[in-house]
């Protein structure tokens, strides 16, 4: 079958691709940015990725006509336009007026559960989307899924910050409100499954783990899995805009996502039982069972694809990655250094695992004090990390920097500054004639950026140089680990 995928680079869409393409099926990703796009399906023979945005309907004619199945994975929690619902309608609409001029069959929907009267924004968009979706001229699937529990997903990584940092939690009261959590595995289930089965064509069906928990029983069950002890304490005092400042503060999540969160985490979500586990043979696990999984997979370095990642957590880059990937030359202030590299491979792989838990190598806790600071100024601050310790690919979360070009072989990675800043700024690290060339440029925006720039230079003067010198030095033990590094991979 050709079965196309939109959302191709989000949480979903790169975990369930695979799966798709194991069945032997050929899979056109539709991406907003081909840069984006998994750098391994350009050697998969039944993948074929196309560049469109359903925001534009004149992209979509790139788009293949010949379709047997369509997924629709295009939603987002952190999405800052005052006209969210009518953006994602908008993008349904397009959607479905291109999918009516092909062949498809079957169309599956992965939607959440909507089953309470009162509804957050996100919800309620996401069931005006099901009624748009609806069709004569094929037929529509509909999944309405609970809280996802997987490595990398935002409900797993806010409930770790949240268990693992606070021994003690102040929580609002909406942590008593119940939900039933559901593994991504369990999703990916009923979604891969699903692909010409008639039995649920025009069906809509709640699917769900075995239990119904509070949030608070979800993060007590969460410390027992890390063996942690854990107490919480729920107070009726907490605002939902007091409550969205604590998540953020306390989590990797930015404001606008803590914003939705709270806003769909004052929804009761319980599904309705149907026979869809029965009809396509799923037993969904636990909740623990779900987290024990996801650690699993993290601890092997096997997330495949973050929340993080997904350009809607993006602070400040929204188009396509190729806008910045050309470094600008004028009207910019640059810090340019170089060192002699004695062991290529070696400084490779040190620059490819900066930033996250192994730091930045020089001056690490000044990039923790900027990382605070850019946090008291709305911006997304160093938690967010990024999901492998040793990949990267364009479109990565880095701390607060977001990856444009990252490749080895070129050696060559180019990181985009989401901090909150007077203008724009890059890092370019790249390797010429055993040469590291280290480059960091900013492009002010008015006189308050030129005073920035400024203002910090003194502290680039030591920070840049003790980063590059650090890329490049060789000792026995960063030898010796390199090479087990290299022969992991």
């Amino acid at each position: 079958m050709n079965i196309l995928v939109t959302g191709a680079t989000g949480y979903i869409g790169i975990r369930l691709i695979p799966f798709l393409i194991n069945e032997g099926h050929t899979v056109i990703c539709v991406v907003r940015d081909k840069l984006r796009a998994d750098k391994s399906y350009a050697e998969e023979k039944n993948v074929i990725v196309v560049e469109a945005d359903f925001l534009k309907s004149a992209t979509l004619e790139n788009i293949p006509k010949k379709i047997d199945v369509a997924y629709y994975l295009i939603h987002s929690m952190s999405n800052s336009s005052k006209d969210f619902e009518s953006l994602e309608e908008t993008c349904a609409i397009n959607f479905k007026n291109y999918l009516e001029k092909t062949q498809v069959e079957q169309v599956i929907y992965l939607s959440g559960i909507t089953n309470e009267d009162k509804l957050s924004k996100h919800l309620r968009s996401r069931k005006n989307v099901e009624q748009i979706l609806a069709s004569p001229h094929y037929n529509l699937t509909i999944f309405k899924a609970g809280i996802i529990v997987g490595s990398g997903s935002s409900s797993f990584e806010i409930i770790r910050d949240l268990v693992e940092k606070l021994p003690f939690m102040i929580a609002p009261k909406w942590l008593n409100t119940k939900t039933q959590p559901i593994a991504v595995r369990d999703v990916l289930g009923f979604l891969h499954k699903a692909v010409g089965k008639r039995e649920l064509y025009n069906k809509s069906f709640d699917v769900f783990g075995p239990e119904i928990l509070t949030y608070k029983e979800m993060l007590l069950q969460f410390s027992k899995v890390r063996g942690l002890k854990r107490y919480i304490l729920t107070v009726p005092l907490m605002t939902p805009k007091l409550s969205s400042y604590w998540l953020y503060f306390v989590t990797s999540t930015s404001y606008k996502l803590a914003t939705a969160l709270v806003d769909s985490m004052g929804v009761q979500i319980i599904g309705k039982p149907s026979a869809i586990n029965k009809i396509l043979e799923i037993h969904p696990l636990t909740y623990k069972e779900a987290v024990e999984l996801a650690f699993e997979k993290t601890e092997q370095n096997g997330i495949i694809s973050s929340w993080k990642d997904s350009m809607v957590s993006s602070g400040r880059l929204r188009d396509n990655l190729y806008k910045y990937i050309n470094v600008p030359k004028f009207g910019c202030f640059k810090d340019y250094k170089e060192r002699p590299v004695s062991n290529v491979d070696l400084t490779l792989n040190k620059i490819w695992s900066i930033g996250g838990k192994n730091g930045w190598y020089y001056g690490t806790i000044l990039w923790r004090i900027r990382g605070y600071i850019d946090k008291l100024f709305g911006g997304i601050g160093l938690r967010r990390g990024r999901t492998s310790p040793t990949d990267l690919d364009a479109g990565d979360a880095l701390d607060f920097w977001r990856v444009i070009f990252a490749d080895k072989k070129q050696q060559k990675l180019l990181l985009y500054a989401e901090m909150r800043l007077p203008g724009e700024a890059w890092l370019e690290f790249k390797i010429e004639n055993k040469t590291l060339k280290q480059t960091a440029t900013f492009r002010p925006r008015g006189l308050w950026g030129r005073l920035y720039w400024y203002a910090v230079l003194p502290f680039h003067g030591f920070i840049f140089t003790g980063m590059i010198n650090k890329l490049v030095k060789v000792d026995a033990q960063k030898t010796t680990l390199t090479a087990e590094n290299m022969s992991n991979m």
